[in-house]
């Protein structure tokens, strides 16, 4: 990203969904004559490599609408889930819901993130804490990906929290996602992550451990939610474990920060969104994480309790303005970083020779007013896998 990054008076060719040229206009592109092009003229417009959400809960029953009343009463997140709120209410919701009404209440979002430039979301399960209704999420995810031009990736988070049937037996229900859930998801190949909510109110460092391991001994990558309330260790569990990702880190210690820059291959996911929608006053340390040289990505956490939002262009706003990041490296942080996220880096997240042909055309002729109009920018075209999903003549 930055100046150096950018081609002016540029066209792309895209040949069955990868990018096969890049070019000036003034170049001659390699298309034979009798090949049939769908041409999309830009007019001047910026264009982006598809925006890629790294972390999402996604599906999902139910509302907590009543809870967002309840922390602008000035009751803490962590009250309202002790009362047996928060995530254990949207289980309730989730655990009643059939798998076509899951669907049906996701698509919707996924249009929503798609109108504003997003081609690649992840997908956590969590909202069912037990093995049936844990893969029957997934299973959800695996259908949205089929039906929607987005391209969806598959985490299981089975350990989210405790579940009301295991209150107090906390290493108990650990014994079951790892016997029980995590065997069943790999066996049906539903997930290609493994996420702990590594907290006071969730798992501790030596449970989020035991489950991590136990997603890789059956193939499945570690990722962690750590030090988002309060400083726990994960980060440093994460790294050793060569975790995907560490997310939220509003907590994190320089000791983390050392850790994460030492590693090399663990991306750093921040959500502001969450710490705005929360009211909270600890935003996560990015310029520290930046300046030590990790790999920070950008994501919604769109999620009925924490963060109820879908709009991924935001968080490049929340980015410059309360994490002391630079235009264009938020803009980094939901391309190329947020892919290194997900393990997409290879294939999504820049415009680059034989990667993925996912870009977003922006309605503007700067992409700097994407984080500068924040909630403004509406995408003029994008592009899946070659194919203009919206634009002119789409819906």
């Amino acid at each position: 990203m930055g100046p150096g990054g950018v081609i002016t008076d540029a066209q792309v060719l895209a040949r069955d969904g990868v990018i096969a040229w890049i070019g000036s206009t003034s170049d001659a592109a390699p298309v034979l004559q009798d090949e049939v092009v769908e041409r999309l003229h830009c007019q001047g417009r910026a264009v982006l490599p598809g925006l890629v959400d790294a972390h999402t809960h996604l599906v999902f029953g139910g509302d907590r609408a009543g809870e967002f009343a309840q922390r602008a009463s000035g009751v803490s997140y962590e009250d309202i889930s002790r009362a047996g709120g928060g995530i254990k209410s949207t289980v309730k919701a989730t655990r009643a819901a059939s798998e076509d009404a899951l669907t049906q209440a996701a698509l919707p979002r996924l249009d929503a993130m798609l109108g504003r430039g997003v081609t690649c979301v992840e997908i956590k399960s969590g909202y069912g804490l037990d093995l049936e209704t844990e893969l029957k999420m997934l299973r959800v995810a695996r259908r949205l990906d089929q039906a929607h031009p987005i391209h969806i990736v598959s985490t299981f988070l089975g350990a989210h929290t405790l579940p009301p049937e295991y209150a107090g037996r906390g290493d108990s229900y650990v014994e079951l996602v790892c016997q029980e859930m995590i065997p069943a998801v790999a066996e049906a190949g539903l997930a290609t992550f493994c996420d702990v909510f590594c907290e006071t109110v969730a798992f501790s460092v030596d449970q989020t451990r035991r489950v991590l391991e136990a997603g890789l001994a059956h193939g499945l990558t570690p990722k962690l939610h750590s030090e988002q309330l309060h400083r726990t260790g994960g980060t440093a569990l994460g790294v050793e474990l060569g975790a995907a990702s560490i997310d939220h880190l509003e907590f994190a210690s320089d000791e983390d920060i050392q850790a994460l820059a030492d590693s090399k291959r663990t991306t750093a996911v921040l959500l502001p969104g969450a710490t705005l929608f929360l009211g909270l006053n600890v935003w996560a340390p990015a310029r520290r994480l930046l300046d030590a040289g990790v790999q920070v990505a950008l994501s919604t956490d769109c999620n009925p309790g924490s963060c109820m939002c879908d709009d991924l262009p935001l968080m490049t706003t929340l980015a410059c303005t309360r994490l002391k990041m630079s235009p264009d490296e938020a803009l980094a942080a939901v391309t190329l970083g947020a892919a290194s996220a997900l393990g997409q880096a290879e294939q999504r997240g820049s415009i680059e020779l034989g990667k993925v042909a996912d870009l977003v055309v922006l309605g503007t002729d700067a992409e700097i007013d994407l984080p500068y109009r924040f909630g403004r920018v509406e995408p003029h075209a994008v592009v899946v896998g070659g194919r203009v999903v919206r634009g002119p003549g789409r819906v």
